[in-house]
């Protein structure tokens, strides 16, 4: 499946240019100029490719195709960060200064986000970042230029103690060692009120082999009275869920962890009844706004939409629904001032931007995870929706 929606991106690629390729080298002729920095290539790579599908589609349907916001034409710049924060920091750098960008998208990682917020401070220009996850980017890195349409750490953690955080319950973590792994491990910590965190194990991104990090996870829960679970936060290469292979049955120690792209959750159906909480999946909201992501998909990919496609079209909605609010006006000050307490239709529902720290507030979807021979995943089935409301999501930025 992933490999039939993945060949369909170059057509989309070619789509694009050819929509595009009259565009002049600058803004005088009133394009509004956006900048996509995403990991074209790079170990993100699956998910920069399903952002920038997504974000396509997304300003594709919320211009009503007309791929233009009050007679100003949409023109996407596309950079390759490669997953690399110096050379992200260099092509947003570019991106606003040589190619006179009104605005950015992205980054894919989190380590290159962190590079890129100084960098629309200089410039005094919006960045709106999806779907890097690290809670630090509107924490303590944050500053007013930064809005992000992805969930944080911290909405990704609470919803999963959601599911996890229950009386008798004894927890290790297994996370890889960089910013998204460390801010999500911190957050899903802080968010557990009942249940017993014993162990962190962080792992280098490159991780192949998980056997030293599984054996210190069972010393640690192997003897623990009640319900044992290890809680997995990972991204991109690598595949944590080996460790089922160190017969954790043996000591009843259960696997949980969030959603992912449907190619990773395929090692889901060897956990039926595993639980967790998602930030998408193409079955479970119920809008408009995903109905249409979901049927333009299909037609194009034939196959479903992905968990990174419905955020790179929550960005598109966002960056549609700011241009509309301005009447196409780029000024930074007037997008900001749009843009702080927003709310925006996307795949999952209503979002809306927080004045704090311009975090989108939006619901999670806990999960148990069903096996269903017509898929070839896992497939998350809703236990119920965690709105915004129920997950107290700190102000992390010294705003």
């Amino acid at each position: 499946m992933h490999r039939r929606a993945l060949i369909g991106l170059p057509a989309l690629a070619a789509l694009v240019c050819s929509a595009f390729s009259a565009a002049p080298a600058f803004s005088q002729s009133g394009d509004i100029r956006i900048a996509h920095i995403y990991s074209k290539t790079g170990p993100l790579e699956a998910y920069g490719k399903q952002t920038q599908t997504g974000f396509m589609m997304g300003l594709e349907y919320a211009t009503g195709g007309t791929m233009a916001v009050n007679g100003r034409k949409l023109v996407v710049l596309e950079k390759d960060d490669q997953g690399k924060p110096d050379l992200g920091k260099s092509l947003l750098a570019s991106a606003y200064s040589d190619d006179k960008a009104d605005l950015a998208v992205g980054p894919t990682s989190s380590g290159v986000a962190l590079a890129l917020l100084p960098v629309a401070e200089e410039y005094k220009k919006v960045l709106i970042v999806e779907p890097a996850v690290a809670d630090s980017i509107t924490g303590d890195k944050w500053n007013k230029y930064i809005f992000r349409t992805g969930r944080n750490s911290s909405q990704d953690a609470i919803s999963n103690a959601v599911a996890l955080d229950k009386p008798g319950v004894t927890i290790a973590t297994l996370a890889q060692d960089y910013a998204f792994g460390r801010d999500g491990v911190k957050a899903f910590k802080d968010a557990l009120k009942t249940a017993k965190l014993v162990h962190e194990e962080y792992l280098p991104t490159s991780t192949t082999d998980f056997t030293a990090g599984a054996q210190r996870l069972i010393d640690k829960l192997k003897d623990q009275p009640g319900r044992k679970v290890i809680f997995i936060i990972w991204a991109g290469a690598g595949n944590p869920f080996k460790i089922a292979d160190l017969d954790l049955k043996r000591y009843n120690i259960e696997i949980a962890t969030g959603g992912n792209i449907l190619p990773a959750m395929a090692s889901y159906k060897n956990f039926p009844g595993m639980e967790g909480a998602t930030y998408y999946y193409f079955g479970i909201p119920k809008n408009p706004v995903n109905e249409a992501l979901v049927s333009q998909h299909y037609k194009q990919f034939k196959a479903p939409p992905d968990f990174f496609t419905a955020g790179g079209f929550s960005a598109a909605m966002a960056v549609v629904t700011a241009l509309k609010t301005t009447n196409g006006d780029t000024g930074t000050n007037k997008l900001i001032k749009a843009m702080e307490g927003m709310s925006f239709d996307t795949p999952k529902g209503k979002m809306t931007f927080r004045k704090e720290d311009h975090q989108a507030m939006q619901s999670m979807y806990h999960f148990k995870i069903k096996v269903d021979p017509a898929f070839a995943w896992g497939v998350p089935e809703l236990v119920r929706e965690i709105k915004p409301e129920e997950m107290n999501v700190p102000i992390r930025n010294k705003r």
